[in-house]
C-alpha cells in the first residue's frame, strides 16, 4: 500500500525564468523525483485553453495549435512531460500551464514564454 502512495507522490519542476524563443521551443517541465509518466493524463494549457492533452496514449492538439505542439511520448518513461512549440507566433506568447495527473494527485507548473524578434536590431 505505501508503495502505490510513494508512486503518486511527485512534484513538477518548471524553469523560474521566461523561455525566450523564436521559431521552435521547448517549454521545460520533468516529474522530480524521476516517475514513469506514460500512464497519467498530461495537458498543457495557454491560459485557458488546453492546447495539449495527452490521455492513455492519445494525444488531443487544441485547434490553433495542430501540428505545432507535442511531448517526447518516449521521454515520458523518464518524467519528461516539456512541451515541443513550433514555429511560434506572436500570439504564444504568454504563461503555459502543465498539468498531470494521477489518480487522485495533481500537479501544476507554470512556463512563460517571450518572442524574440525575428529581425535582429543591430
Amino acid at each position: 500500500m505505501a508503495a502505490a502512495v510513494m508512486d503518486k507522490d511527485f512534484k513538477l519542476v518548471t524553469p523560474d525564468h521566461l523561455v525566450k524563443a523564436g521559431g521552435d521551443v521547448t517549454l521545460p517541465c520533468h516529474l522530480s523525483p524521476k516517475t514513469s509518466a506514460v500512464a497519467m493524463e498530461i495537458r498543457w494549457f495557454n491560459g485557458r485553453h488546453c492546447i495539449y492533452l495527452y490521455k492513455n496514449g492519445h494525444v488531443t492538439e487544441g485547434e490553433y495549435y495542430e501540428g505545432r505542439v507535442s511531448v517526447n511520448t518516449q521521454e515520458l518513461q523518464r518524467g519528461d512531460v516539456s512541451l515541443r512549440l513550433r514555429n511560434i507566433r506572436w500570439g504564444d506568447e504568454g504563461v503555459y500551464t502543465c498539468q498531470v495527473i494521477s489518480g487522485e494527485h495533481k500537479e501544476e507548473g507554470r512556463v512563460g514564454l517571450r518572442c524574440k524578434s525575428p529581425v535582429s536590431l543591430l
